[in-house]
């Protein structure tokens, strides 16, 4: 046994991941002494399955990272001819079906509406503010509601403004923008998806991507579709060996969203499997890795927008701070008070519970289950950037978004897709995810606290 642990690196991998995820538990156990036992427990089953991910991954990454290991690439065929355009068209047909049957929804749920009305009422929550940059982009002076907005992140309110130049309505010209982004996501999934499944799997794993819980925001005036395409993009180029324009989306996701920025960790990591296996040269590394600063370059732009409009290159740290309370956290600490507020929204406000604080708790239990199922199943480069992706995205010190956060993590139907290869397991998951799809929707267009 001794001698098992001096030869095999993912041990020592394994134990200094259980120490640092155990170290800054027992850190904050001491510092948020004021949590309910139930709060307490939900952080420690957080950590836990945290820790689990991370146990199963270690051999894996270890593999990858072995010269002596050959690297697994599993190019297959590409789609048949014809397909790429018909998936293109279905799955703007979906996103235009969310669209319409919000409205006999609303109808039902709020009165007599027309069509116009059903459509504007899409802008909501974030969507109100995409619009206004869209329209009047960042504000120096004004009300304080509007200055905060320089919070979000620039490249979505462009493409709006850029497609208001041929659709007038600036309503419209977002839903467009986020239809034709979906679309366009869901064909390079679709490729990147055949680089390790069969066309079936592929097809299936796009399905399950539609009706996962939340995917509604996809069709929203909201950055949810930009962002999975410039993530998706980013991934596809990368792993067809075409760095610059992996790169070049890997910026455009860092200029959509902040954690674009984490893209650099798959593609280091596929770039290091690379380099031990002496598959590329260190003239090429360095080519590469110069072609990787265009990600974090991407986010550069948005911080000289940020000392152009406040004079500060951070004021939008300041906003999330003082207007969101948003600051980086612990993910655990996130399950913590958010089990603290679904327990007193239990008692008197239904609407919190059910629209935020449970699905929000819901999502990411799922998605570590989800990842310890697939640590072993995922590339490795996949499921080292989920650690970073959910350590910062679920470790906000006010996360009230995680189902749609999570949703962009587009691995996760590729883990789905091999849960559901049986029959048996298809024919149970897809009605229960369909169920779950419907009933999300509805909390959100009766407007019970889904951001």
């Amino acid at each position: 046994m001794k001698q098992l642990k001096q030869r095999n690196p993912a041990f020592w991998v394994s134990c200094a991941g259980v120490i640092a995820v155990a170290m800054m538990l027992i850190l904050w156990w001491g510092k948020f002494s004021y949590y309910s036992a139930g709060a307490r427990i939900s952080a420690v089953i957080s950590a836990a399955l945290f820790v689990c991910v991370g146990i199963r991954f270690a051999p894996e990454l270890v593999k990858f990272w072995s010269p002596s290991v050959p690297l697994e690439e599993n190019l297959r065929a590409d789609a048949k001819p014809g397909f790429l355009p018909k998936l293109f068209l279905a799955l703007l047909g979906w996103d235009l079906l969310v669209l319409l049957i919000a409205w006999p929804l609303r109808i039902l749920l709020h009165g007599e509406m027309s069509l116009t009305d059903s459509m504007t009422a899409w802008v909501c929550g974030d969507g109100v503010h995409y619009l206004d940059i869209a329209r009047d982009w960042y504000l120096s002076e004004g009300s304080i509601d509007r200055l905060v907005q320089l919070v979000f992140l620039p490249a979505y309110p462009l493409l709006i403004r850029l497609l208001h130049l041929v659709i007038p309505s600036w309503t419209y010209a977002a839903l467009a923008v986020s239809g034709l982004c979906f679309a366009s996501a869901g064909c390079l999934l679709y490729k990147l998806l055949r680089l390790d499944l069969e066309h079936k799997a592929a097809v299936r794993g796009i399905l399950l991507l539609c009706l996962t819980p939340g995917s509604f925001f996809f069709a929203a005036p909201m950055s949810e579709s930009l962002f999975l395409l410039s993530c998706v993009g980013c991934i596809y180029f990368a792993r067809t060996e075409r760095w610059l324009p992996a790169c070049l989306f890997g910026a455009v996701g860092a200029f959509t969203r902040s954690l674009g920025v984490t893209l650099m960790v798959p593609l280091l990591t596929e770039l290091i499997a690379k380099r031990v296996r002496s598959e590329i040269s260190i003239k090429t590394v360095l080519l590469r890795c110069l072609m990787l600063l265009l990600i974090p370059a991407g986010f550069g732009v948005y911080v000289y927008i940020n000392y152009k409009v406040a004079g500060d290159p951070l004021q939008f740290l300041t906003y999330q701070a003082e207007h969101w309370n948003q600051k980086l956290g612990l993910f655990f600490n996130t399950a913590a008070y958010q089990f603290e507020y679904a327990k007193g929204s239990a008692q008197d406000n239904m609407e919190n519970l059910l629209g935020l604080w449970l699905p929000n708790l819901t999502a990411q239990a799922l998605s570590l289950g989800l990842m310890i199922y697939g640590a072993k199943r995922l590339r490795a480069s996949y499921t080292t950037w989920y650690f970073v992706y959910f350590f910062i995205a679920i470790g906000t010190t006010w996360l009230l978004s995680a189902p749609r956060y999570l949703m962009a993590f587009f691995p996760n139907v590729i883990v789905l897709a091999g849960i559901t290869e049986r029959n048996r397991l298809r024919s149970t998951l897809l009605p229960v995810m369909l169920g779950l799809w419907g009933l999300y929707f509805l909390v959100f267009l009766l407007r019970w606290q889904v951001y």
